[in-house]
């Protein structure tokens, strides 16, 4: 199976069988194999949003708009009963997925290619096809095109695009990976996937063009080092309600992570670190250009003894901002804000193979002295619990149900709360 498929089987601890984590559908063909490899979902959710408190500020000038800038889930919701509700039918945080991988030796070098596609299933267009979206998100995806070389004694380089190296852990260890976490459907059933606990806890990884270089494996000791699109950071669409527009940055991004996995007796874990840098150049309300460098790291662990499984997971940095790469990264002003966050996860499997868990996230972004003008309304903070439940079915079929609670505070005080409930069912293959 496709690696980053397999990944987040295992990374997200949930009762799939080994045979299920390990194996697509796989082909001879003449010097490669090919693992056709993927997953189909489909989620029931429902989400009830409390009437914001107060109003926000979309630009950098104040001008009113949607509260609690940069929220989570409910951004443009609009004054009305004391509770909204939306429903939906919808692809989780996980999309659908179909891969191709094709593997070969060649002159002493491991040698690979992985293509992918990720559909979904809940375009609301009047067509209910995507020939008349429901939204500009309903398309289908592409999260990776690479090529990969190498050898066990030396490493292995990858080139093209992947799910990034900062941060990667932290979502393929939350156990809304494989579920719908917060974000379900308020945004809109139209959107391709949720947000499950990104923006709660953890900076998204994102899937990026690199060039990466990833170390053998010493006895459980693993590490990648890369270079990103340089672009990958403060888009003109992520800066604009900061009164922002990005350029084109002067060098490539840097992210890499280094882990150790251990297992003794019935205890097994990993521990992992991993950060980035970029080079962010913006124009800002005086049209003075602005350059800073934005830095992250983050540290985690995951324990897993006697059916119990423990993961904690922190970040900090300073002009990276909240949710996205690079988002709200910098004021009106081009200063950098400082931001922070991390999430606590447990989950215990019972005698039926189910396994429940509980996780808290919460991410933290602060204020500049331009934003007490400029931008009171910025977003403080998302934080999100969630309760869930995962039961395979087969060892390539699980259902599963959640429930999130989700609140986005401004720094002026303004806040909004919604819960999500949602019930679906997830099969790789």
């Amino acid at each position: 199976m496709n690696k980053n498929i397999k990944l987040a089987v295992a990374g997200a601890v949930l009762a799939l069988s080994a045979s299920a984590a390990n194996a697509g559908i796989i082909i001879p063909a003449g010097e490669w194999t090919l693992d056709i490899n993927g997953n189909v979902n489909g989620f029931m959710s429902t989400t009830r949003a409390d009437t914001p408190t107060g109003t926000a500020s979309t630009s950098g000038n104040g001008t009113a708009g949607t509260f609690v800038e940069g929220g989570l889930g409910y951004e443009g919701q609009a004054a009305g009963p004391n509770q909204r509700r939306q429903l939906g039918l919808t692809t989780g945080l996980l999309p659908a997925w179909i891969g191709f991988t094709g593997k070969t030796r060649q002159n002493d070098l491991d040698v690979e290619f992985t293509i992918s596609m990720q559909p979904q299933i809940s375009d609301n267009g009047v067509t209910g096809d995507g020939a008349v979206p429901a939204s500009s998100t309903s398309q289908f995806l592409n999260r990776q095109t690479y090529l990969s070389f190498g050898d066990k004694s030396w490493g292995s380089i990858k080139i093209g695009k992947d799910l990034g190296i900062f941060a990667s852990d932290a979502i393929l260890n939350d156990m809304t990976l494989l579920g719908v976490g917060s974000g379900g459907s308020i945004s809109g059933s139209g959107d391709n996937t949720t947000l499950g606990g990104i923006g709660t806890g953890y900076i998204y990884a994102a899937w990026k063009g690199q060039v990466a270089y990833t170390t053998p494996n010493f006895n459980g000791f693993q590490a990648t080092l890369g270079l990103t699109n340089p672009n990958q950071i403060g888009s003109t669409t992520d800066l604009a309600a900061t009164g922002l527009n990005s350029l084109n940055q002067d060098r490539y991004g840097v992210e890499g992570k280094a882990s150790y996995s251990f297992a003794a007796n019935d205890v097994t874990g990993k521990v992992w670190a991993s950060g980035a840098t970029y080079d962010v150049t913006t124009t800002a309300y005086t049209t003075a250009v602005t350059t800073n460098t934005a830095t992250v790291g983050d540290v985690g662990a995951n324990l897993n003894v006697a059916g119990f499984g423990l993961t904690g997971y922190y970040y900090n940095g300073k002009g990276v901002g909240t949710t996205f790469l690079g988002r709200f990264g910098v004021d009106g002003a081009g200063v950098k804000r400082d931001s922070n966050g991390g999430y606590v996860q447990l989950t215990y499997v019972l005698p039926t193979k189910t396994k429940v868990g509980v996780s808290y996230g919460k991410s933290n972004l602060d204020a500049t002295a331009d934003d007490a003008t400029n931008l009171p309304n910025l977003v403080d903070s998302n934080r999100r619990y969630t309760v869930g439940a995962y039961h395979p079915l087969t060892k390539h079929l699980n259902l599963v149900a959640e429930y999130s609670n989700t609140e986005s505070k401004a720094h002026s005080g303004n806040k909004a709360e919604g819960d999500t409930y949602s019930a679906g069912a997830i099969l790789f293959f």
